[in-house]
């Protein structure tokens, strides 16, 4: 009889985790939806109130929802972006932690016009280092602190026919 409440508080548990991780996969999920489809700044949302975006090898951090909330509402519209996220890889570490791993592909061109484009070179390949926390009282988790790591980055080309300068 022990064994099987035993292995029941086990099933139990990790169906917890996978729930826990399954949740820490959607946020990455959303954020790149937001910035690509949906309303830039409402990526903020995704964040903790105190919630970190840094590049430790450009020297740029952003701290803060309301900084963050600027940041990412102040592009261009006129930059069309689309960002791959894979390999991601949640660990739970606690009720209230978690960290995950994923890459990045990036494809972005400014002064687009709407028309097609021909697919070019992605200008960012890295992987992001997430830790995520779960709010109290709405038991979200959010986003605490991602770290952007780069791998191969070049500049951000002009669309076709696009005024030089």
């Amino acid at each position: 009889m022990g064994e099987s409440v035993s292995a029941r508080a086990d099933e139990v548990e990790s169906l917890r985790r996978l729930l826990v991780e399954r949740e820490c996969e959607r946020v990455i999920l959303d954020l790149v939806h937001c910035l690509d489809l949906g309303e830039p700044g409402a990526a903020a949302e995704l964040f903790t109130e105190d919630g970190v975006w840094e590049w430790p090898a450009g020297e740029r951090r952003i701290e803060g929802r309301a900084a963050l909330r600027r940041y990412f509402g102040g592009r261009s519209p006129s930059r069309l972006s689309r960002r791959v996220s894979s390999n991601v890889r949640v660990t739970v570490h606690s009720a209230e932690s978690a960290r995950a791993t994923s890459y990045l592909t990036t494809f972005r061109i400014d002064e687009h016009r709407g028309e097609l484009l021909p697919a070019g070179p992605p200008v960012q390949v890295g992987h992001y280092e997430d830790t995520f926390a779960r709010c109290p009282g709405s038991g979200r988790w959010l986003l605490a602190h991602r770290v952007l790591y780069l791998a191969f980055g070049g500049p951000t080309p002009k669309a076709p026919g696009a005024p030089a300068g």
